[in-house]
């Protein structure tokens, strides 16, 4: 490790040392409290689990507990951030109108070219207590490079915050970061390169202390790059043997060190602070790798689920490995794999762990629960309701976990050893964004709309 690289390690521990204790456990695992800001992709912690609070929401509809609606020009499946009391976005606007997305597992059809028109790359700035835009930035205006799956849009990346910037990455196109007043503070190029199927970029930002990380897997020149979120300038960047990839690298802040894990289809691989590789097996992992690691009690969940593959696997992977730790040809664990269990990995939505259970969503509607300790089935597929189908990640609270479907259904599911649907709350917008939930408000993303549920009392 460099020294400048050293010195804002040890800069980024003392600062979480001086912050405020904003976590709280459940069998060693991270749950963020109600109050947390949610600064990136499924929380603080990576887990979409939030501390039980009375306050948030259970029921609703598209008027009930619906504080405010907001319209969000464009189209974007990023998920909403928030710190404080500002929420931030990311979307693409059009100048010529051309067919969206439908939902259901469909492969893009053939004559699928590259959109029409004018486009516009904007990052949003709204006030989480009434919705009202607070400021909008175009980052870019131009034609697209490049063509996407029918599914994807120009603006799936998640944005990520530190407190002080925002930075917004548009895959083929750039990263921005920008202040809390909506002043751009430095942008870096990102190059399109060719992904398989054309399908378009789908991995988000990470923040590891004073690094941005952008994770790049295509079929020409995969990567990992560190940025520096103070100036833009590039840390440090290592190549990838890997064909195209849409998983998000996650900072796993384990009990022994800092790792950057990576899933992707000839390897799982875990990196250091300053890029040097620390552990990595060959996991077989499907053609289509979009899951986000997740992180458990000295155990990060590593999955890929492709429908198109049968060996759709999940691994349990301790913390403190090193080197090569493939299993073996008939092995179901090692000294680092705790676990592993070759037909229950999830296609779009990431897993989610809560209270000693390893959920996992699949995109046809189906719902499975692990033992996380051990990845013994607790039961095996149950189907949600039939036709319903599933891009977003399900998140929980309250002893219940939410699954909310692409037609903009949320069903509750009891938490626990037995399956149990307890309800679903009806919003009537195509929705593919993971929700966000910070300031006792849950805020779920539609394709035209931000949409805040709270029960009454709730403030932000």
């Amino acid at each position: 490790m460099n020294d400048s690289l050293e010195e804002s390690v040890r800069k980024r521990i003392a600062s979480m040392i001086c912050m405020p204790v904003a976590l709280l456990l459940w069998s060693g695992v991270r749950v963020a409290a109600e109050s947390d800001n949610w600064p990136q992709f499924r929380g603080p912690g990576g887990t979409a689990v939030v501390a039980d609070d009375p306050r948030l929401p259970e029921t609703w509809s598209a008027t009930e507990n619906v504080a405010w609606k907001a319209p969000i020009p464009g189209l974007g499946w990023s998920s909403p951030i928030v710190w404080g009391d500002r929420v931030f976005l990311t979307s693409v606007v059009a100048e010529a109108e051309y067919e969206g997305p439908q939902p259901g597992l469909y492969l893009p059809a053939s004559d699928v070219g590259i959109a029409p028109g004018n486009h516009r790359w904007i990052v949003l700035c709204l006030d989480l207590g009434n919705g009202a835009v607070l400021w909008q930035r175009t980052a870019h205006e131009g034609p697209v490079a490049s063509t996407i799956h029918p599914k994807n849009s120009f603006a799936s990346a998640t944005p990520v915050t530190d407190g002080e910037r925002v930075y917004a990455l548009f895959g083929d196109l750039g990263l921005f970061a920008y202040d809390f007043d909506g002043n751009r503070v430095w942008s870096r190029d990102v190059e399109a390169l060719p992904d398989f199927w054309g399908w378009g970029p789908g991995a988000s930002p990470a923040l590891l202390g004073d690094q941005v990380l952008v994770m790049h897997d295509n079929e020409q020149a995969s990567y990992l790059a560190s940025f520096d979120s103070a100036t833009g300038e590039e840390n440090w960047r290592v190549d990838r043997d890997e064909p195209s990839a849409w998983s998000t690298p996650f900072v796993w802040e384990n009990d022994l060190r800092t790792e950057i894990v990576t899933a992707a289809k000839n390897e799982v691989r875990s990196y250091d602070p300053a890029g040097n590789l620390l552990w990595h097996f060959a996991g077989r992992m499907t053609d289509v790798s979009i899951p986000t690691p997740l992180p458990g009690d000295g155990v990060i969940y590593v999955s890929s689920g492709y429908v198109g593959n049968d060996h759709r696997p999940v691994y349990a992977v301790l913390a403190g490995a090193a080197g090569d730790i493939t299993l073996g040809a008939r092995q179901r664990a090692n000294e680092y794999i705790r676990w592993y269990e070759p037909t229950i990995g999830s296609y779009n939505p990431s897993p989610l762990l809560y209270r000693g259970i390893y959920y996992t969503l699949h995109d046809r509607g189906f719902f499975t629960a692990h033992e996380a300790t051990t990845g013994r089935a607790v039961y095996d597929r149950v189907r949600i309701e039939t036709g319903a189908t599933f891009t977003s990640s399900p998140w929980a609270y309250n002893g219940r976990i939410f699954a909310l479907s692409e037609d903009g259904d949320t069903y509750v599911i009891a938490a626990g050893p037995e399956y149990e649907l307890l309800g679903k709350n009806e919003i009537g917008e195509m929705a593919l964004a993971t929700p966000a939930i910070a300031g006792g408000t849950l805020l779920l993303r539609t394709a035209s709309h931000l949409h805040a549920i709270r029960t009454p009392e709730t403030a932000p």
